[in-house]
């Protein structure tokens, strides 16, 4: 089932999210909802806040953009669940590219954010994991991990590119953007 994607200004995207247990309700029926959700906008990630749920676990795909690539040495992108992750380590270099979010339609921007880390959770088995990834896959867990601890890749802008958003975020949070997948705006 497709969900709808809380917008910018939802609450529940500024939350620290909690962790969960393996008897969470309906835990494999919801992932497989946050997967059809994600592929429905064209994601590569989605965190739990985004579908409104202040819970610890996101998902990311980043083979399937690649899945036609001719390149063999083109990097293979993973596709994994993640719950309760804590992130261990963030290192290497700093290096800036251009993020978007479901959450936050038609703003992108440069995030710097470093290039390798070391995270520590749980599979869709409740099987324990701790792995190193880099580059591109490195940058979506890290984006998806700060979701579920409250904070938005626009907060991560450089300042001149924050104010340049503001006007495009103000309609974000009225509702007044047309996206083809469904959203759930704030509401007073």
């Amino acid at each position: 089932m497709i969900l709808p994607i809380y917008a910018y200004g939802q609450p529940v995207l500024k939350k620290v999210a909690t962790d969960i247990t393996p008897d969470y309700p309906k835990l494999k029926e919801l992932i497989e909802n946050m997967w059809e959700t994600m592929y429905n906008a064209d994601g590569v990630g989605l965190a739990a806040p985004q579908i409104g749920l202040s819970i610890r676990l996101f998902i990311v795909d980043t083979a399937k953009p690649l899945e036609n690539s001719k390149d063999e040495d083109a990097p293979k992108g993973i596709k994994k669940v993640f719950i309760n992750a804590e992130m261990l380590e963030e290192t290497g270099d700093e290096w800036a590219y251009e993020e978007g979010c479901l959450s936050i339609p038609d703003i992108r921007g440069d995030v710097d954010r470093p290039e390798h880390i070391r995270i520590r959770y749980f599979d869709e088995n409740f099987n324990e994991h701790e792995e190193s990834f880099s580059g591109l896959d490195a940058r979506v867990i890290q984006h998806e991990y700060d979701h579920i601890e409250g904070i938005l890749f626009t907060e991560l802008l450089k300042p001149v590119k924050k104010q340049l958003v503001q006007r495009k975020l103000i309609k974000i949070k009225k509702g007044a953007v047309k996206v083809s997948y469904p959203m759930r705006f704030v509401t007073r």
